[in-house]
């Protein structure tokens, strides 16, 4: 399991765990990205209001004119649905499988279900948890059940200074960084690898309103994925 993580709020995390899944998806890997940031849950929400239209009938993401989907994510399996279910969950290889966050999370042994989530996924399937903002303590949960940590992070001052504290959080929680991501940029100095202690794996542009319908965005994203997918982190994914 791979966690995406990030230093306060809006660093990206959310988004970039979205597109980094659909990417993989378009790769061909059975993907699950499941909501772990239980305060601020919004993952499944995202999916929904951004889901791609089938092949033949439009490039933009969104549904179509005159259609009703839902936003809420309430028709969206949980993590902890997913963990207690009698059967286990099988991502296909069209689109990723999103799992919200429960519905009363406070009642829930947040280290306990995400360690089971490992249990209850394919070996093969490359499974992404959108963690909680580094400065919460809720973050230690997902990179404690995580092998590696993804930091998303803007190019801002305060943000990589964030960034590069939870880098050092999820070090000692046995999660080290497999890399970062920079959003909202295409360039990235090379000091930032330097602060982070990890290598750059991704540089995502601004893409607007609505980043995941951006084709520059979701070129990031697939240029993202293959090199997340050379990486140690990615050993025994089936991804092409």
């Amino acid at each position: 399991m791979i966690a995406v993580a990030g230093g306060k709020g809006g660093s990206g995390k959310t988004t970039t765990t979205l597109g980094l899944a659909r990417a993989l998806s378009r790769r061909g890997a059975p993907v699950v990205a499941a909501d772990a940031d239980w305060d601020l849950p919004n993952l499944a929400r995202l999916a929904a209001e951004t889901k791609p239209e089938p092949p033949g009938k439009t490039e933009a993401e969104g549904p179509p004119v005159g259609a009703a989907r839902r936003t809420d994510g309430a028709d969206t399996r949980t993590v902890l649905d997913a963990v207690r279910g009698t059967e286990p969950v099988r991502p296909g290889r069209s689109a990723p499988t999103v799992l919200a966050a429960p519905d009363a999370p406070r009642s829930v042994d947040a280290g306990a279900t995400f360690d089971a989530l490992d249990g209850a996924t394919p070996e093969s399937a490359p499974v992404l948890l959108d963690s909680p903002a580094g400065a919460s303590p809720d973050v230690a949960a997902p990179l404690r059940a995580a092998d590696r940590a993804l930091i998303a992070t803007p190019l801002r001052r305060a943000a990589l200074r964030d960034a590069a504290k939870t880098a050092a959080i999820a070090r000692r929680l046995d999660c080290p960084p497999v890399g970062a991501v920079v959003i909202g940029e295409t360039d990235v100095p090379d000091r930032v690898a330097t602060l982070l202690g990890c290598p750059v794996l991704g540089a995502i542009p601004d893409g607007g309103a609505v980043p995941l319908s951006d084709p520059s965005v979701r070129s990031a994203y697939d240029g993202l994925a293959s090199r997340l997918g050379e990486t140690a982190a990615a050993s025994g994914w089936q991804i092409a």
